[in-house]
């Protein structure tokens, strides 16, 4: 994914916190407590002692941020002739939400059902049969509570969107004004942080101080951000008040999300860095270990370099197999950083990186939802 930013000024790129975007991460990690191990405590607390009127309108309402992140969330991206800029509360954040035209807080409220139209700018559903149609049909896939939303918000946005409001409000009320007063201070100063970085190192320090999914091209006109996700982005329309926004979240790790629908301002919600937390492992080197693992004769070698070190001549006796065929193999292991390799006399020995085995699974899976 590719956000341009060729020639966009560094005081055009903004870290600021969102009381609504945190929220939505919040009531994520309530919906899918397996994506965020670290907050189980906080998850099961905090659902245990929801009213049972306010959890079942959440039920009624998670496929907004539960599949697909809704950018209902970050209004303030969205808002045309906007400024971009971020409430200082929940309730400004709201406000900020209430300016979204009917055609944007649609399209981003119904994002579960279009997916796969999010970045090529697809017809409004109010206006377009042909949208409308599918928005349903999609919705009908997903069950009667996303069928009955997506009919009522096609027929008059207006109930809808003060019901989403009451929602966040109760929330708010219930748990959400606690966990942000707690969590508020750490955002905003690794926000303040980030500002700094920028301001005396540049674009590219601040960005590797965000996530190492980030990078900076040579030219400095264009920002990768590692994930499965195709789409690309520009942060220097003038139309839309040209300029990037990048957000802290206490809640997202292990989610890395971009804004990046069309007339939109791009937006980065990120995850503040825990110094328990080890760098993610790149898409492309979580696939080459796969592949590396994927080969049978491979996977019976690391058998063996999981026990001890192995030369290459005992691993060709244990197989069976010819010193050049067994070289091979450990190169493709080596090149993903499976293996290690120490001298010891004459002999070269091999070993399996254990640590880097045991941490595929959490690779694979920050990888697919990163």
């Amino acid at each position: 994914m590719n956000i341009d930013i060729a020639g966009l000024p560094s005081e055009r790129i903004v870290f600021e916190t969102s009381p609504l975007a945190e929220l939505g991460l919040a009531l994520h990690a309530l919906s899918e407590p397996g994506h965020h191990p670290g907050l189980h405590g906080w998850a099961t607390a905090t659902g245990s002692a929801l009213e049972p009127d306010l959890a079942d309108r959440l039920h009624e309402a998670e496929f907004l941020w539960r599949n697909t992140f809704s950018d209902v969330f970050m209004a303030f991206a969205g808002v045309r002739g906007g400024d971009g800029r971020t409430g200082a509360t929940l309730a400004e954040d709201l406000d900020i939400l209430d300016r979204l035209d009917d055609e944007r807080f649609v399209a981003s409220a119904l994002e579960f059902t279009c997916a796969s139209l999010y970045g090529i700018g697809a017809p409004s559903p109010l206006s377009d049969p042909g949208m409308r149609a599918r928005a349903l049909d999609m919705a009908a896939a997903r069950g009667p509570r996303q069928v009955e939303f997506t009919q009522q918000l096609l027929a008059n946005p207006a109930p809808v969107r003060r019901w989403v409001r009451r929602l966040f409000e109760d929330c708010d009320e219930a748990f959400f004004a606690d966990t942000w007063r707690r969590v508020q201070v750490q955002l905003v100063a690794d926000a303040r942080h980030k500002t700094d970085l920028l301001r005396r190192k540049g674009v590219g320090e601040a960005l590797g101080a965000v996530s190492a999914a980030l990078s900076l091209d040579e030219s400095g006109s264009r920002i990768s951000v590692d994930k499965m996700t195709e789409g690309s982005t520009t942060a220097t329309d003038p139309s839309i008040g040209a300029g990037l926004t990048l957000i802290p979240s206490s809640f997202g790790w292990p989610h890395l999300m971009v804004l990046h629908a069309p007339g939109w301002r791009p937006v980065i919600h990120y995850p503040v860095h825990r110094p328990e937390l080890p760098s993610p492992a790149s898409v492309e080197l979580l696939q080459l270990r796969m592949e590396a693992l994927a080969h049978p004769l491979r996977m019976r070698l690391c058998r063996n370099l999981a026990r001890s070190p192995y030369t290459t001549g005992e691993l060709a006796d244990s197989h069976n197999i010819t010193a050049p065929e067994v070289s091979r193999h450990l190169s493709v292991l080596k090149k993903a950083g499976l293996v290690t390799t120490r001298r010891r006399g004459r002999y070269v020995l091999h070993q399996l990186d254990l640590t880097v085995v045991a941490r595929l699974g959490s690779d694979f899976l920050e990888g697919v939802l990163r």
